[in-house]
């Protein structure tokens, strides 16, 4: 293990900095607003790192470039559909949610359904996010299990505990301002690879280019029509294309950013924005994949999330090689503390919020100015109060969710484990807002049903033929499926 005194103070360093940082970020914090939604007056440009630090995290700085180191660049064709389905959310659902005051994205389907849509969508948002990023924390327990000699489970532990203290204290202002912190770290992370790569092979990036396009590997393009084949031009464009509109446009870990923005059009920059970043992105580590390959010769690996975790850990200098880990950590931390505040707030506000205005414990704000004022400025410190709870209840899942995945990871590529799971849900959830939005004859047990088929059709797919239909057309199934069957069911709320 060449893995020294050096890059240990590095990557200490840097965690308890980051930890510090973002909890003294926090100390303004009054209330729910404030500590979900950064009192609404974040600068798009922090939200836009946000959100692509949020949906890319360490299974772009570990899995993509297994993906290219066993494949080819077709994985690149996702973006391109990523950028397309931004765009539609930008000029369909955001105009919508910036309309209200609203909270949380399934606070929009309460105002058009009714309260019972909002918590079953809000519901399917949790347990989709609860495996998807119980994997994410998983692939980074990987690094650190490599470097420290400690098993998965302990790594696991001091990755969750270290960002879930931040997390409860700095809320979703901590969460932004690390997380664009945390991304230009990896970026440059994956800069310093490419350089590094360069060095150590013989002829650089002209050789690396060369042997790899000799093997098929440069591909960027494919039109094979099949299903079955995952990273195609169709996938991408219309696959990648709904994915991102149900991940953007559904999925309370992005729309909560997208909510602490000033207005729709500072919102529509950020949105826009991290759909350019996202490409740029998946370009950098694919070609990192790439050097690996000439670098280690095409050699096997147990996991393809194992070969750049092993080529930082054997082959990088003493320094660069804390700093890269850190890397790795940061797009962990900064994916992971967005699940854990996301998932606080659809809790408190889509589920405790409206409880406690049933029993009474939101009082009347028909009275005084003063009072009414008063009433709302508890309810809002009680919803940060019920928030900072759910906080430490949901990374105590996540952390539990990511050990019961290590028995069943070999062999898989966390990136597309992490993707077919939340694309199972992302289709009725987009379904549902389409219902909402697109149409008017649909009441709220229509949504419901359509949700609860479109998402159990996309399940039995996986479950009985993912070898003939691939993940990238889960979320187009799911949101036919659900705007089919909820059309056909017309009871009105």
């Amino acid at each position: 293990m060449n893995f020294g005194g050096l890059d240990f103070a590095v990557l200490v360093l840097y965690m308890a900095g980051v930890t510090a940082w973002g909890a003294w970020l926090g100390r303004a914090n009054r209330g729910g607003t404030d500590y979900f939604l950064g009192n609404r007056n974040l600068p798009w440009w922090a939200v836009m790192l946000s959100v692509v630090a949020t949906e890319t995290s360490t299974l772009t700085f570990l899995s993509i470039p297994g993906v290219a180191y066993l494949g080819t660049l077709a994985f690149l064709q996702l973006a391109i559909g990523y950028l397309a389905g931004r765009a539609v959310v930008s000029w369909i659902l955001l105009p919508a949610y910036y309309r209200g005051e609203l909270s949380t994205a399934y606070a929009l389907l309460e105002t058009r359904f009714g309260g019972s849509a909002r918590r079953y969508a809000s519901g399917i948002f949790m347990v989709t996010r609860l495996l998807a990023d119980s994997v994410r924390l998983f692939a980074t327990a990987i690094p650190l299990a490599i470097i420290t000699g400690w098993s998965y489970p302990v790594s696991i532990l001091v990755i969750g505990a270290a960002t879930l203290a931040y997390t409860y204290y700095g809320g979703i202002r901590a969460v932004v301002w690390v997380d664009a912190l945390q991304m230009a770290l990896y970026v440059g992370g994956g800069l310093i690879a490419l350089l590094l790569l360069h060095m150590a092979v013989d002829g650089g990036w002209s050789a690396i280019l060369a042997s790899a396009g000799s093997a098929g590997k440069m591909q960027v393009l494919d039109f094979t029509a099949s299903p079955a084949v995952a990273y195609t031009f169709w996938a991408g464009l219309i696959g990648g294309g709904f994915l991102s509109m149900a991940s953007h446009g559904t999925d309370q870990l992005i729309v909560q950013r997208l909510l602490t923005c000033r207005d729709v059009v500072q919102s529509r920059r950020a949105l826009i924005g991290s759909g350019f970043a996202v490409i740029v992105q998946f370009a950098l580590f694919l070609f990192v994949g790439l050097g690996l390959w000439v670098f280690f010769e095409g050699r096997e690996f147990a996991g393809s999330d194992e070969i750049f975790a092993r080529f930082i850990i054997e082959e990088m200098p003493a320094g660069v090689r804390g700093l890269l880990i850190a890397g790795v950590f940061a797009a962990a931390m900064s994916s992971l503390s967005s699940s854990i505040n996301s998932l606080a707030s659809a809790s408190a506000y889509d589920f405790w919020g409206p409880l406690r205005r049933r029993r009474g414990g939101a009082g009347s704000t028909e009275t005084g100015g003063d009072v009414a004022a008063a009433i709302v400025a508890e309810a809002d410190r009680d919803i940060m109060i019920a928030g900072k709870v759910f906080t430490l209840v949901w990374a105590g899942l996540l952390i539990v969710g990511a050990i019961v995945f290590i028995p069943l990871s070999e062999g898989t590529a966390a990136v597309e484990v992490a993707l077919a799971a939340a694309s199972m849900a992302y289709g009725g959830l987009l379904g549902a807002f389409a219902l909402g939005v697109l149409t008017r004859r649909v009441g709220q047990t229509g949504a419901i049903v359509g949700m609860t088929v479109g998402v159990g059709t996309v399940v039995v797919i996986w479950a009985t033929a993912r070898s003939a239909v691939a993940w990238p057309w889960f979320v187009l199934i799911g949101l036919v499926v659900t705007m089919v069957v909820g059309s056909a069911v017309r009871t009105r709320r």
